[in-house]
């Protein structure tokens, strides 16, 4: 049971398992960390945005890529309150980014990582630390989680596929099992007629002792020929 947990874990959160694990000091902590998160995450009711929201947010969004040449840390500040604005019309609670970032991590496991990469960039930009390209890089990784949350069904799809994957091996081992069914009825066959082969020679050998067996005449102790036998 522990291990198909773990097989479970890592399966749903991907990359986040391993940084959970390396950030640990006990990988059963570090899994039940993941449990926790997606038992909160199981209680918020996260929903998809309409499509006119859809359509507002991606022309904010290019505003603000537009905005990064003349104003990049402005650019970088823009993008990250975008990105609040977007999780909370979508239920996600934004008030602390620990929080955030894990309940995140949950629907969006593969892209999370840069959603904090981001932060951190983001931070360091308010005292003045973060260069040029770390703006551009720290944009990036932003726009990375934006279109995921903007089109959560194309985040999806590597779970339709792995869901795929799982419902194919399924029935490759219940193909397995039917091929070993048919053997052992191939087997069961065969030693039905092994056993019929005696009963046929037990029969051979009963006409044998018959036909050994001399007839007498009616009322006579005098044996019968060959052709009044027959």
């Amino acid at each position: 049971m522990r291990r198909r947990r773990t097989e479970n874990l890592r399966g749903r959160f991907g990359p986040e398992y391993d940084r959970a694990v390396e950030a640990s000091d006990d990988r059963r902590n570090a899994e039940q960390n993941l449990l926790d998160r997606a038992h909160r995450r199981d209680q918020l009711d996260i929903r998809p945005l309409p499509e006119a929201a859809r359509a507002r947010y991606s022309e904010q969004w290019r505003g603000i890529q537009e905005r990064f040449i003349d104003d990049p840390a402005g650019s970088v500040g823009a993008a990250h309150t975008l990105l609040d604005q977007v999780m909370a019309e979508r239920g996600y609670p934004t008030k602390d980014f620990e929080e955030q970032a894990d309940l995140v991590s949950v629907d969006h496991p593969r892209v999370v990582e840069n959603y904090r990469a981001a932060y951190a960039v983001y931070t360091r930009q308010r005292d003045g630390q973060a260069t040029t390209e770390d703006l551009r890089d720290a944009l990036v990784r932003y726009r990375s989680l934006f279109e995921e949350l903007l089109h959560p069904e194309a985040s999806d799809a590597d779970g339709v596929r792995d869901r795929a994957v799982e419902s194919r091996d399924t029935v490759v081992d219940n193909r397995d099992t039917v091929v070993e069914n048919r053997d052992t009825v191939v087997e069961n066959r065969d030693t039905v007629a092994d056993n019929r082969d005696p009963v046929v020679e037990d029969r051979d050998e009963v006409v044998d002792v018959r036909d050994e067996t001399p007839r007498h005449r009616a009322g006579t102790d005098e044996p019968m020929t060959y052709g009044e036998q027959r």
